[in-house]
């Protein structure tokens, strides 16, 4: 797994892009040699060009926190689709179904029966003492008893058939935004490369969105009408506004703040022109610890008052529910495989990276022993921040970061450095091998769950640099699925 060479997924094994990694073209990736071959280097760097020109006329940016320098960036988008197979997809279809079934199952029995935890499969501390367990919700059920409506499962590949969840997001998975407008992006850029090869859509998404939504409504329609979803938001100064923007526009809801909002005899109601108007269903972008100051933070200004009443009352349904952070720990995910067994019964599809829990001492002194081998990341983390890729961190990060484990040991997990596998990636040299990722996004309401074909590609844009984060200098691509 943490092997020297990276998975080609053009080429097979090798190091770089080209011919030299030692096979031929796999068949997936044919029409985009041919179409690379048959593309000069000046025409490739015109169609780059026009791609920054079209992401910054639609206005796609996103916020870096920390960085006065930089308080709005493009993400680096790269021209070259990265391709998957109709087989390879389907087989990572059935993992992902399995797994956000078996998180929802989880997330039921955890704030219900505790039946995993009475079953010592993970100590009890680590679920009920977890910054992400919400005590308000023990006892309760979200309304259709569903618990994350909306996952973002971040996978990345090592090998031909060698797929590894890298981490779970069951908390505000963002990015589905980027994964839209890349497709629409490239139909723009190369429809003639649609014209060649059959991919799978993936603009569906908003309206299986909305269906989600609207299917796990308390209230079924009013006046003959469909249910009223809203997306909140914490405001324009939130790292991913865009998105919000973006999605209520797409899904035809509106796109409210904490303000906008107000709850009278447990039932939450939109200002709008024409008077208060019930709302049945909040997508909501905002942290449990924000999202109602009766309940959780007193001095938070982006909640609604009296929210976690009306939830509590069955009247509101809230997507994705409070509480699901405890899924997103990365403790937890080590739990992974002990989980999908336990509620399904089967062994798990999609694999887990092997992960060292450091507040287990024999864990904790491996990690210790290995760390400039490790990649080192915090229990509660996101975004690439606060991590340790120990092969390339100086002896001096080494050390640091020896002593933040030794003195809090439980804030943090340790992985094997994986080989993520590499695609060609269009950049000022000409096309180069880049790591990737992707993140698909899982759907689950009451009539089932739905994943669009594909997903959200990150890509690391540095030679060599396995962090693919946008927080850290990643970019995206579009993602195809395509017939075998």
């Amino acid at each position: 797994m943490a092997a020297a060479t990276a998975f080609d997924e053009m080429y097979g094994l090798g190091d770089a892009y080209g011919p030299t990694a030692g096979q031929s073209v796999s068949a997936a990736y044919r029409s985009i040699q041919l179409w690379l071959d048959q593309s000069p280097p000046e025409v490739m760097a015109a169609r780059r060009r026009q791609a920054e020109l079209f992401f910054r006329r639609i206005g796609i940016t996103f916020a870096v926190y920390g960085d006065p320098d930089a308080a709005e960036r493009l993400i680096p988008f790269d021209i070259v689709p990265r391709i998957l197979a109709r087989s390879e997809w389907e087989r990572l279809e059935l993992g992902l179904k399995q797994r956000v079934g078996a998180l929802n199952a989880f997330l039921a029995d955890v704030y219900g029966a505790r039946d995993i935890l009475r079953a010592g499969i993970m100590p009890e501390e680590l679920v009920l003492q977890n910054p992400g367990y919400c005590l308000h919700m023990a006892g309760k059920k979200p309304p259709g008893g569903i618990w994350t409506h909306i996952a973002g499962i971040d996978l990345v590949r090592t090998g031909p058939d060698e797929f590894y969840v890298l981490e779970d997001n069951a908390r505000t998975p963002s990015g589905v935004s980027y994964m839209l407008e890349n497709r629409e992006v490239m139909l723009k850029l190369v429809p003639e490369l649609f014209d060649r090869v059959k991919v799978a859509p993936v603009e569906t998404y908003p309206e299986e969105l909305l269906e989600t939504l609207a299917s796990v409504s308390p209230r079924k329609s009013h006046n003959g009408g469909a249910p009223v979803c809203v997306l909140l938001t914490p405001g324009r100064h939130n790292s991913a506004f865009y998105e919000h923007s973006f999605l209520a526009d797409k899904l035809g809801i509106e796109l409210v703040e904490g303000s906008d909002l107000f709850v009278r005899d447990d039932v939450v109601f939109m200002r709008t022109t024409e008077g208060p108007e019930r709302v049945d269903v909040i997508y909501r972008r905002l942290d449990d610890a924000f999202i109602d100051p009766l309940v959780f933070n007193p001095s938070s200004m982006l909640g609604v008052p009296g929210l976690m009443a009306a939830y509590g009352a069955g009247n509101v349904t809230l997507a994705n529910a409070v509480g699901t952070g405890v899924a997103d720990d990365k403790a937890i995910y080590s739990y992974m495989p002990d989980i999908v067994r336990f509620y399904t019964g089967e062994e798990p599809i999609l694999k887990n990276v092997p992960t060292w829990r450091c507040r287990e001492p024999e864990a904790l002194g491996y990690v210790l022993d290995h760390l400039a081998e490790l990649v080192v990341k915090e229990v509660d983390g996101s975004g690439g921040y606060g991590m340790l890729i120990g092969p390339h961190a100086p002896q001096a990060t080494l050390a640091a970061f020896a002593a933040k484990l030794k003195a809090h040991p439980e804030k943090f997990i340790a992985q094997p450095t994986l080989a993520l596998s590499t695609c060609p990636t269009a950049t000022d040299a000409g096309v180069a091998a880049r790591h990737v990722d992707l993140r698909p996004f899982v759907l689950t309401g009451a009539n089932g769950v739905k994943i669009v074909p594909g997903g959200l590609t990150r890509v690391a844009m540095t030679p060599g640099s396995l962090v693919v984060n946008s927080s850290q200098g990643g970019g995206t691509k579009d993602t195809w699925v395509v017939d075998d």
